[in-house]
């Protein structure tokens, strides 16, 4: 059961989702939109968002790719376009790029993942201070939530795959360096970083091809004390509502989920 307040907590707030046609991104996109914000999905995924903005789940469909500045760059100012104002950032959009080491990952590989799981975070970051900087007639002040997506990898290193964890753990301190900048600035911006164990979305397609679901949940499942990888159920909006306080650098209230992912302030 998800533990959510509908109580359009987050009513007038403008949120953009990277990476949320699925998976995770997906499931916070449901979530902000339940708790009354406007939500913007950007994705280079088309499966679950249509060219001309229409949508199969919740929310306003933009094709966005988080390794290009430029399309960041058009990503803000259509959303200044069309809704106004910028509230809530969450930077989830990532890729695994398979199981490689540090002697098996190649260049090119390495790359790849650090453009769109590091440097895509970078980017959303740096443009989400820019568009939350912008006040107007509804936004008097400078106010906003920045949530970006780690991993557990980004906690506890493992001996792969390396690329992947490098950048998760890029996300976590980059949050930390986000959220004290803005705090030195005396901008009412928060930014945390939030880091779940193995869930069943598509990131882990390459292993479920390798090895089959089934014995590729089995494989996961060892590695997290429920003994199964999780089903994303994030239980509530107070680390991305724009009324939660004194949250930027701390850790949020301990989750309660369906899966073993560790959610920490940064």
């Amino acid at each position: 059961m998800l533990l959510v307040d509908m109580s359009n907590e987050l009513s007038g707030r403008v949120a953009i989702v990277t990476g949320g046609a699925s998976g995770i991104g997906a499931a916070s996109a449901a979530l902000l939109a339940a708790a009354g914000a406007a939500v913007i999905v950007a994705d280079l995924q088309p499966a679950r968002g249509r060219s001309d903005g229409s949508r199969d789940g919740p929310g306003r469909f933009v094709a966005h790719d988080v390794a290009s500045e430029d399309s960041w760059k058009s990503l803000l100012a259509d959303v200044f376009a069309r809704e106004g104002r910028l509230d809530i950032m969450v930077n989830n959009a990532g890729i695994s790029g398979g199981p490689g080491n540090i002697e098996t990952t190649t260049v090119e590989n390495w790359q790849k993942v650090q453009a769109i799981d590091s440097e895509g975070v970078f980017l959303g970051s740096k443009y989400a201070i820019e568009g939350m900087k912008r006040t107007g007639p509804g936004k008097p002040t400078i106010k906003g939530s920045i949530v970006n997506v780690s991993s557990i990898a980004g906690l506890v290193g493992g001996a792969g795959p390396t690329a992947y964890t490098a950048a998760k753990g890029a996300v976590r301190l980059l949050s930390k360096s986000v959220a004290l900048y803005c705090a030195e600035q005396k901008y009412d911006i928060r930014c945390n970083s939030v880091h779940p164990g193995g869930v069943d979305t598509a990131i882990f397609n390459p292993l479920w091809q390798a090895m089959g679901h089934e014995q590729g949940k089995a494989f996961i499942g060892a590695r997290h004390p429920i003994g199964r990888p999780g089903n994303w159920a994030p239980p509530r909006i107070s680390s991305r509502s724009t009324s939660s306080r004194s949250r930027a650098g701390r850790p949020p209230s301990p989750p309660r989920r369906r899966n073993s992912a560790l959610c920490t302030g940064s």
